[in-house]
């Protein structure tokens, strides 16, 4: 088949929508957020082929894969295997860097086994994770994790007076009288007092055995001084990061190991060598250089390595990643950088006729970098693949071959195909997208006058190369540059660093429960409940899913999920309650004929127009000004995007003055028509008394700037430095700065 058929979705809120989409074509897909874009494209196309492709396995592979429920459509033909590269962190323990999940280090040990001297084994005696190749002081980690004595002792008490400040270790409890009643000490003395003998036998022990008396007689015990009994409980013990253990790892410090001074590996691996420089130092290397390097590595058996390895490395680069090092923990990356490193393995793969679907593959990219991200999805097309992107950024709708853009707003006012076809018809096209698609926005004309400074001196976080900045208080700033240039180190390391008390709206999860809600998130479920008490005479607690009044059957979930061990689990609606999570006692009663569980399933909108008291209004209309009208009250805050998230927190700060507020790329999953009423709602916090500083890409934020602060010129060591501060209009004039082209290009763009 050519295309992709579609045939009567109605998954979340796509209404019976059909269509057909090209194979080996790129189809962007556009629209507000809410709009169904992602039910469309994720939950119903890559959910089916991923779930069809699963159950050609067998059982026992099956039930260690991901599961993918059946979506709510009629038909769908034409499917292909789907490889879904979304916006999700890579996340990984402190063993995974970005070598490890690139294969890129695999790659490099292979090169250091086979060319290296002196020759120190095979490849896994280059691997961190392997014993054959880990520092055995570290295990690999690279750092040692050790008691923090200057916070763990008081030395100018005795034993008696409490010397030990650790959880557990307090006057009386067992672990203290190990020390106290061994005989070893006087109990008496401050520890300032110790002589160097009975200070090292006090931290590290010697091997004594002492009795201790306890309600079975005298039980000897080999001594154990205080570091290796902290190490043994806490440091060296795998398991669950329990709120004591979580306590006590504030009295430790991490540093470097000085066995391998970080390198992570052994002797005999760091001692092997290729031109000079062992394996460790090549990953210390940002990924740009480490090419030039890698391509001078010749003879026989390096030739059949070195090819695959350059093609790895120069993607990285080509997708605006070379400021990276292939030693930096996964942990630490974006969520845009996730995304793009995990293109890297695909665009060496030589599959075809595979279905790709990318999840706004341009967040945290400068415009400059669009460009690149843009040629790569080209060229996976021109392998003979399909693919689909979810996007809202210009450039990139402009490189489609096919358009859908969904609409025609948001939640229940969304979920339907509002334009298809080619990019020339969505100019022209009477939608949001197209509309906004037609017009350029002007730069600002007036900008605000500070009321003061905010100063950064000397920053040196990272990459940052001594720098000082005076961010103007009382207007909206602006810092942008291209990834990795320094503007996250900057404002959310150093600035914070110094100014503590400011206000963080990022993008992070503001509720990992399933039972956490926008009602229950910004308060308003706490209204809602007096309310019906109110109206009732019944307890608040009755109505509330999580207390008195859940179903006793599904605990207040709505659905039951059943385990069907090998074969797919089984979510349903709770048979009970019929999926409204209530007690039926409960939903007797009602406020102005709507039950609480009728209330629940409101959207915002709708709740704003259905609730008439002040507090509970007060606090929709908030949501609905940040634009998540369409998020329904009951709604778990575990389905929300990181773009939600961070306006649903920027929700309950719109009615506060004289503060200091620092938001992380607010424009990740806006439409452009979104981001025009994100722009409204900053100035009206900045007309407020406030300080706004944005890290940012969008440029029609910075077309609404006061002030840019741009950093770079370039990532990683090409940037740390501040090319430019002004206002926008004087950006347009500056010379060396990546940004001031991207902005003459935009303000050039024909309407």
């Amino acid at each position: 088949m050519s295309h992709i058929e579609i045939t009567g979705a109605r998954q979340n809120n796509l209404r019976n929508v059909s269509l057909k989409i090209p194979k080996q074509r790129i189809t962007v897909f556009t629209g507000v957020s809410g709009s169904g874009k992602s039910s469309l494209v994720f939950g119903t196309i890559a959910a089916e082929s991923q779930r069809q492709l699963n159950e050609t396995f067998p059982p026992f592979v099956r039930n260690r894969l991901p599961k993918y429920g059946r979506p709510d459509a009629d038909h769908i033909e034409g499917l292909s295997a789907a490889v879904v590269i979304g916006q999700q962190r890579i996340g990984g323990n402190s063993r995974s860097t970005v070598g490890t999940v690139t294969d890129i280090h695999t790659l490099l040990r292979l090169l250091y086994s086979r060319v290296g001297t002196p020759p120190a084994g095979y490849s896994n005696a280059f691997s961190f994770n392997d014993p054959a190749g880990m520092c055995p002081e570290c295990e690999g980690v690279g750092r040692k994790v050790a008691l923090d004595l200057d916070r763990a002792l008081d030395r100018t008490r005795s034993l008696n007076e409490g010397a030990i400040l650790l959880p557990g270790f307090g006057v009386g409890t067992w672990y203290w009288k190990t020390y106290a009643s061994s005989g070893l000490f006087d109990n008496d003395k401050p520890l300032t007092g110790y002589t160097p003998e009975e200070w090292d036998l006090f931290l590290h022990g010697g091997g004594t055995t002492v009795s201790f008396e306890t309600r079975g007689g005298t039980v000897p015990q080999k001594f154990e001084g205080l570091v290796v009994k902290f190490d043994r409980l806490y440091v060296n013990r795998d398991g669950e990061q329990t709120s004591r253990r979580a306590e006590v790892m504030t009295f430790t410090s991490t540093r470097p190991c000085p066995a391998c001074r970080g390198a992570r590996l052994n002797p005999a691996a760091l001692a092997c060598r290729i031109d000079g420089r062992n394996i460790a130092e090549l990953s210390a290397l940002e990924i740009r250089h480490l090419v030039g390097i890698v391509q001078g590595i010749d003879g026989p058996v390096a030739a059949a390595v070195v090819p695959p390895l350059l093609d790895r490395l120069r993607h990285m680069v080509g997708i605006g990643l070379g400021y990276l090092t292939l030693d930096r923990p996964t942990a630490t990356l974006s969520g845009g950088e996730s995304q793009r490193i995990k293109m890297v393995k695909h665009l060496g793969s030589s599959l075809t006729d595979m279905t790709y679907v990318f999840d706004e593959p341009t967040i945290g990219l400068h415009p400059r970098d669009v460009a690149n991200m843009s040629a790569l999805l080209r060229a996976l097309r021109d392998k003979g693949n399909t693919v689909l992107v979810v996007e809202h950024d210009r450039d990139v709708i402009e490189i489609a071959d096919h358009v859908v853009d969904v609409g025609p707003r948001a939640g229940t006012h969304g979920g339907e195909i509002v334009y298809e076809g080619g990019v020339a018809g969505l100019r022209e096209a009477d939608t949001l997208t197209g509309r906004h698609l037609r017009r350029v926005r002007p730069l600002k004309e007036g900008f605000r006058t500070p009321s003061g400074e905010l100063t950064v001196t000397g920053a040196n976080v990272n990459n940052l190369r001594d720098v000082t900045v005076s961010f103007p208080a009382g207007v909206l700033t602006v810092v942008t540059g291209v990834a990795g240039s320094g503007k996250s180190s900057l404002v959310n390391e150093a600035f914070l660093a110094a100014h503590p008390r400011a206000v963080v709206v990022d993008q992070s999860a503001v509720g990992t429960s399933i039972r956490s809600t926008p009602a229950t998130y910004t308060g308003l479920m706490t209204e809602i409940r007096k309310l019906f008490a109110a109206a009732s005479g019944a307890s608040p607690a009755l109505f509330s899913f999580n207390s008195e009044g859940a179903c006793p059957a599904c605990q207040g979930l709505g659905v039951i999920h059943v385990d069907l061990a090998f074969m797919d689990g089984v979510t349903s609606v709770c048979e009970t309650c019929r999926g409204r999570r209530f007690q039926e006692e409960v939903l007797r009663h009602t406020l102005r004929g709507r039950s609480i569980s009728d209330v629940l399933e409101m959207t915002v909108s709708e709740a704003a127009e259905f609730f008439t008291e002040p507090k509970p209004r007060r606090v929709l209309r908030s949501i609905e000004e940040v634009g998540l009208g369409y998020l329904r009250l009951g709604q778990p805050l575990s389905t929300l995007s990181g773009g939600e998230c961070q306006r649903i927190k920027l929700a309950g700060e719109l009615s506060r003055s004289g503060g200091v507020y620092v938001m992380d790329e607010p424009t990740t999953g806006l439409h452009m028509a979104d981001v025009e009423r994100l722009i409204t709602i900053i100035d009206g916090l900045v007309d407020a008394g406030n300080t706004v500083i944005v890290i940012e890409h969008d440029l029609d934020v910075v077309k609404s700037a006061d002030w840019v602060v741009d950093l770079g010129p370039g990532g990683g060591d090409q940037g740390g430095t501040v090319v430019f501060e002004g206002t926008p209009r004087s950006l347009l004039e500056a010379t060396g700065s990546v940004t001031a082209e991207e902005l003459r290009r935009d303000l050039t763009r024909p309407s």
